[in-house]
Parts: C-alpha cells; sequence; structure tokens
C-alpha cells in the first residue's frame, strides 16, 4: 500500500464510521468516484443526490445537490484534497476547486474535512470514513445531525448499488 497522510484524530473534533463490506474495494471506489453512481447513493433516502459533478484530482471539484423529501436543494461545492485510487479519497467543502477557500458562510455544521479509506480484507473491503471539523461545535451538530446513521444508511445504498453493478 501507498504510504498515507493521515491526520491525527481526535474524538472531541473528529467523527468515525467504520464497517467490513462484502464488496470489493474497487467497485467500491467506482461508487464513490462515478457521478452517475453517486445520484443513486449518495444521500440517505427520503433525501436524494440530484446532482453531481467530480474532477477527480487534488484540487479538483466535488459538487453535489442534495434534495430533501419537501423539495429543497442543498448544493455542496469542495474540493478533492487527496486522490489515492482504490485507497483513499478525501475532499473538504472549506476549499472550493483550485484550493480557492469557499466565500460562503459555513452550512448547517460548519465545513469539514471528509476521508474515505479502502482496504481489501478477504474479498470485500474494510470502509472507513472520517469527518474531521474545525472546532467541538460543529462536531457536535454534525453528529446530532445524524452523521453515523445518515452515512451509515448511504453506505448500505452504495453496497446494495455495488451488488447490482457487479454480479
Amino acid at each position: 500500500m501507498a504510504s498515507h497522510t493521515y491526520p491525527e484524530l481526535d474524538p472531541k473534533l473528529d467523527l468515525v464510521l467504520e464497517r467490513i463490506v462484502d464488496v470489493p474495494r474497487e467497485l467500491v471506489w467506482a461508487a464513490w468516484t462515478t457521478p452517475e453512481h453517486i445520484l443513486k447513493w449518495f444521500t440517505p433516502a427520503p433525501w436524494k443526490t440530484i446532482d453531481c459533478e467530480i474532477d477527480l484530482r487534488p484540487g479538483g471539484m466535488f459538487r453535489t445537490t442534495m434534495q430533501s423529501p419537501e423539495g429543497v436543494d442543498f448544493p455542496n461545492l469542495g474540493c478533492f484534497l487527496e486522490v489515492i485510487p482504490n485507497e483513499k479519497l478525501s475532499w473538504t467543502d472549506a476549499l472550493q476547486p483550485g484550493f480557492r477557500p469557499s466565500p460562503d458562510p459555513a452550512h448547517a455544521f460548519g465545513f469539514f474535512t471528509a476521508i474515505i479509506t479502502l482496504e481489501a480484507h478477504g474479498t470485500g473491503t474494510k470502509y472507513t470514513a472520517t469527518a474531521i471539523h474545525g472546532n467541538e461545535v460543529n462536531r457536535k451538530k454534525h453528529e446530532e445531525m445524524g452523521f453515523h446513521e445518515g452515512w451509515g444508511i448511504a453506505l448500505d445504498q452504495l453496497v446494495a448499488l455495488v451488488k447490482k453493478m457487479g454480479h
């Protein structure tokens, strides 16, 4: 495996979802990096992801628009920080494409950086999603908004999609 730089995790600032899934990491990677796939799994139902644009490189765009069950759109624009195929994907919404600081006021739980790591685990994948925050208030808000449940449901949806694609 390539050497990675990981932030030192701080339980006061960071949230982690770790799970073993029974699909190969190459398919998990494809689901994370293909806009058409993102539309099908990224947002926990009954929410939807209605738009996605990906420029898969450090400094590249990661843009999604989520839609609430009431039909309200929530656009989100971020910047990829690290792209290591089939191993690690990280991005932040504190930066826009080209590493330009976001002019937006922070959304409901402030800006955060997401780190997705994929490790081969038998025929499956050890999947770790980490959300790192700048302060305890934003971490707590993100957790209370349902980080673990929401990201867990989204992962279940990703696995279901990958099984349809790959088998």
